[in-house]
């Protein structure tokens, strides 16, 4: 079976590979969550500056090595630096199963934190080699399907895994193996250059100023929604629901994230150049229901509302981030931006508590009422540029 590139065509098998790649880019971080509560138990003397550590200092590390992935991919093999890191990140995950203390956990978690930064930016940066055009888009929002859907399954096993040994969860480390036995494929069928007529031609360097815009517009709409994974389980807690609520609300986010994936070109051809106001509009409504309404059909609505805006606009960024740079380069800008999206999960919380402390509140509304309030001015400035290249959309997304 022979899948369409745009510049020619891949087999079934090289597909599956660099899907495998996408599917894996979500999961650092996320083995230690179910377990969190448990931590104490396990070890007794562990504090919990150390169980943050667990969590924060790989995310630390990912940005770094994300920003060394794509500099590398400019003059070395991408391959290569993809079998590494896959290499790295794979045997993390082992030593993980076999870790008894915390200080060893923290030690190997950093390093799959260095592995998963070599990684990241290559699920994105493989489907810019091997697409272009409208396949490419496509393949983005499926890249983005793929990594969310893959976070919403991993998590409710991971859960199930907890409750059998604490060391079960860090089985999802080991998927990058078949990512790692998948990508010995990609050697034997290299990517096609980049057409003559391709946009990314006519550019001999990353265009800076569009890709500073990227990057804040990234880290914006990445910090907005953020509210609802960081901060749902305290208003519900607050509304007096049962905190297995706030675990079926996130999964719904996450899902609604990965709907538009699926069919991302027909959402462009619909909306044409207000894709990114609608879009923006869809998290801005969908953060003031949750925090406005205690009903919880109002507050799904709003999960999916904010999920399906953000599902929209995140592979449009990464497919306007591939076509600002020349090919040998479009992976080290793919870099650039995917960094705002750990930046922003590290750095969300600071935000939040400084404008709490700014505006005197310690109401567990106020994060989704206030983030609510910047998307819709952002909004609103996007309804003034849609011509602009960060906010609007060419019609060449859309033309037939």
């Amino acid at each position: 079976m022979k899948i369409d590139t745009g510049k020619g065509s891949v087999t079934l098998v090289v597909l599956l590979a660099i899907w495998s790649v996408s599917a894996i880019a979500s999961l650092p971080g996320l083995a230690v969550s179910p377990i969190l509560g448990d931590l104490n138990k396990v070890f007794p003397k562990v504090t919990d500056l150390e169980i943050q550590m667990l969590t924060s200092l790989p995310s630390l590390l990912i940005i770094p090595f994300v920003l060394l992935s794509g500099k590398l991919s400019e003059e070395r093999d991408k391959l290569k630096i993809l079998i590494v890191g896959l290499l790295i990140f794979f045997l993390s995950g082992v030593a993980c199963l076999f870790a008894r203390s915390m200080a060893w956990l923290i030690v190997i978690s950093c390093i799959l934190g260095v592995g998963a930064g070599m990684v990241i930016p290559l699920s994105t940066g493989l489907i810019v080699d091997y697409f272009t055009g409208d396949s490419r888009v496509r393949q983005l929002g499926y890249s983005s399907a793929i990594n969310n859907l893959t976070l919403v399954v991993a998590t409710a096993v991971t859960g199930y895994l907890a409750e059998v040994n604490w060391h079960l969860p860090f089985l999802v480390y080991t998927l990058p193996g078949i990512s790692l036995a998948l990508s010995f494929f990609l050697r034997n069928s290299r990517s096609t250059p980049e057409p003559e007529q391709s946009i990314q031609m006519r550019h001999k360097r990353i265009d800076r100023s569009k890709l500073v815009g990227l990057m804040l517009l990234y880290f914006f709409a990445t910090y907005a929604v953020l509210a609802i994974a960081f901060y749902a389980s305290f208003l519900i807690d607050d509304y007096k629901i049962h905190s297995s609520f706030s675990g079926a609300l996130i999964s719904l986010f996450f899902l609604a994230i990965m709907l538009p994936g699926l069919f991302v070109n027909r959402i462009i051809r619909v909306l044409k150049q207000n894709v990114n106001l609608v879009s923006l509009g869809l998290v801005g409504v969908g953060l003031l229901c949750v925090g406005i309404f205690r009903d919880r059909t109002m507050l799904i609505v709003g999960a999916l509302l904010s999920g399906f805006g953000y599902g929209v606009i995140q592979p449009i960024i990464y497919d306007k981030a591939a076509i600002i740079a020349p090919p040998r380069s479009a992976t080290l800008a793919l870099s650039f931006v995917m960094a705002m999206n750990y930046l922003a999960v590290m750095i969300c919380p600071f935000i939040m508590d400084l404008f709490r402390h700014l505006f005197h509140t310690g109401s567990d509304r106020f994060p989704f009422l206030f983030n609510a309030a910047l998307v819709f001015a952002l909004t609103l400035v996007t309804w003034f540029r849609r011509g602009n290249f960060t906010l609007g959309l060419d019609e060449s997304y859309y033309k037939n």
